[in-house]
Order: C-alpha cells, then sequence, then structure tokens
C-alpha cells in the first residue's frame, strides 16, 4: 500500500489523527495522557508547533495544528517516536504503539477552523456511529472531560502556555463573546432535530474550499511521486538532503551533525542512528534533547543551533550544485 502523501509549507493547518496498534489503548491511565501532553508541549517549544485544540481517546488521539517552519513530519513523527519510547519503557514493552503513519489531512481554516475544532472536541461523548445524534445527557459528560482543550476554550480552566486560543476569534471579537458563541456552537450538536452530521474522518487528504482544494491538488500533482512535499520554500525532500550535506559539509562535531539531520533535515531518528552507528533510534534522540537542553544555558551552541536554520532556509540552489 502506498504511504500516504504529506503536504507541508509554512503557516499549513492539518487535522492529525492517530490510532492503538490493532485498535489497542494508548493511553494506559492517566499519566500516560500527562506523558503524551507533556511530549506534545515540548514539540511546541522545539519545533515551533502551534496547537489550536486536541482530544484524547483511550486508543486515539486528534489534534489541530499549524506548522509555521514547515515542518508537520519532523514535529509529529517526534512526538509519536518520543511518546512511544516513553510508553513502552514505563509499561516495559517493546514494538509499535500507533497503527501506522499518522493522518493528516490540510485544512483550509477560514473555512473549517470551527468545524474541526468542535469535531475534536465531541469525539468524548459522541456515539459509536458517528452519523448519530448525541444523547442530551452527555452535555455535563462533556464539560467535566479533562483530556481536551474544549474546557481551556470555554475558560473553565487556566489555558497552558503551549495551547493556542487564537481560533475563539472565529466566534467573536471579544473573549466573552466568542465563548459565549462557542458554547452555543458546541451545544447545537446536542439538538435531537441535528444529529452530527459533519465527521472529516475518511475525508481525504484536504478539507476545503475547492479553491483552496485545486491549490493543493495542483501542488501535488507538480510534484508526482513524492511522499513528502514542501511548499512555498519549494525545498523536496531530495533538494533538502542536498541543503544538509551543504550545511555540514565543514561540520566536524558529530552532535551538531546528528541535531541538524533531525531537527532541520527531518531525517528520520532510525536512519540518522544507522548512518552514526547507533542501535535504533532511541539513542539519537537522548543526544538530541540533550543538546537542546545543553543550549538552554549555553548562549554559543544556541546561535550556532540557530544558524543552521536560517542557513537551510536562505541557502541557494545553485550552491548546491557540485
Amino acid at each position: 500500500m502506498a504511504r500516504p502523501i504529506r503536504v507541508e509549507y509554512e503557516g499549513a493547518v492539518y487535522h492529525i489523527y492517530a490510532r492503538g496498534n490493532e485498535k489497542g489503548a494508548i493511553f494506559r491511565d492517566n499519566d500516560d495522557r500527562r506523558i503524551f501532553i507533556q511530549t506534545l508541549a515540548e514539540s511546541v517549544r522545539q519545533h515551533g508547533l502551534v496547537v489550536h485544540a486536541y482530544c484524547l481517546m483511550p486508543n486515539h488521539y486528534h489534534l489541530a495544528v499549524e506548522t509555521p517552519r514547515a515542518n508537520l513530519s519532523q514535529s509529529i513523527g517526534w512526538i509519536q517516536v518520543t511518546y512511544t519510547i516513553r510508553f513502552n519503557t514505563r509499561h516495559n514493552r517493546s514494538g509499535h504503539l500507533f497503527q501506522g503513519r499518522y493522518t493528516a489531512q490540510v485544512v483550509d481554516a477560514d473555512e473549517y477552523a470551527q468545524e474541526l475544532v468542535r469535531y475534536i472536541h465531541l469525539n468524548p461523548v459522541r456515539p459509536e456511529n458517528k452519523f448519530r445524534i448525541i444523547p442530551d445527557n452527555r452535555r455535563e459528560q462533556l464539560l467535566t472531560y479533562p483530556w481536551s482543550s474544549h474546557p481551556a476554550y470555554l475558560g473553565k480552566v487556566k489555558c497552558p502556555d503551549w495551547l493556542n486560543l487564537s481560533w475563539l476569534g472565529y466566534w467573536g471579537k471579544t473573549q466573552a463573546v466568542a465563548r459565549e458563541n462557542y458554547e452555543k456552537f458546541i451545544g447545537s450538536y446536542f439538538d435531537e432535530k441535528r444529529g452530527n452530521q459533519w465527521n472529516p474522518e475518511g475525508a481525504g487528504l484536504i478539507l476545503g474550499r475547492e479553491i483552496f482544494k485545486e491549490r493543493i491538488k495542483g501542488l501535488i500533482a507538480s510534484r508526482k511521486g513524492q511522499e513528502e512535499i514542501h511548499w512555498i520554500s519549494g525545498i523536496n525532500r531530495e533538494e533538502m538532503q542536498k541543503r544538509i550535506q551543504y550545511l555540514l559539509k565543514d561540520e566536524q562535531d558529530k552532535k551538531m551533525c546528528i541535531w541538524v539531520r533531525v531537527r532541520i533535515g527531518g531525517e528520520r531518528l532510525t536512519d540518522v542512528g544507522r548512518l552514526f552507528g547507533y542501535k535504533d533510534g532511541s539513542g539519537v534522540l537522548q543526544l538530541v534533547k540533550r543538546l537542546e537542553s545543553a543550549a538552554q544555558k549555553d548562549r554559543a551552541l544556541a546561535e550556532k543551533m540557530e544558524n543552521f536554520r536560517r542557513r537551510a532556509r536562505s541557502v541557494k540552489s545553485q550552491e548546491l550544485t557540485p
């Protein structure tokens, strides 16, 4: 089966969801959920990921995210690998936790942000048949469910610093008006005359207006055969690899080379590990995290990392030609 295409560009918005392997649980208890949220928060800090909404269910999760750095594969891939390592370590297990690759739908936010947030937040109370109405007696259950961004949208809990509530602006110009309208918007799907008809799962790669869909489809057609497509900057995977080689041609620090390949090049942890003699990707991940931790106290190291990021964005194609 062909791997799903990844379309990446600066400022792209996505609906992300992933399920447990063989429909198994990815969260066994609340500590697992806290660890996942901690991992998500780390990706916000490290990769610049913007999280607009989330919901954790026993055997799957949903995210609405934005990627200012056009690094979806790097950030979400890191979240899943890191959480899997932490989950396996905690529960003394090995092997895959998630069922294949996560699903990433490109979203036209102006058209679908409200519906997407509602879909994500209603997961804890939605019937197994997603097209059936939601019983009215589940309103309180939704309000008290702690593992989603719904309470933060309502202002019932303090918003964590890694969660972005700017999408509340779709419901009103002031926070008070927006929250009131948001609550009504959510509540309308408990109406017995209506039912929850909007379901993005299985709708394909793109959620948006026709003009938005045509734009993305045209991009995919122009990059036929590529699994990961980088838009605006015009950087596909092959060119990114050339850029990384160019950036590292004079770099002698092995640790920095690994960091650049993982964080800027978006290379798989296992591939980098194989290249540098590691048994698996976990050792690579630990090295990258230690280096980033050191950079928080070492200004010169932090500036060196940021310089690599700037050079990766600004290097010209002709410089890559042998």
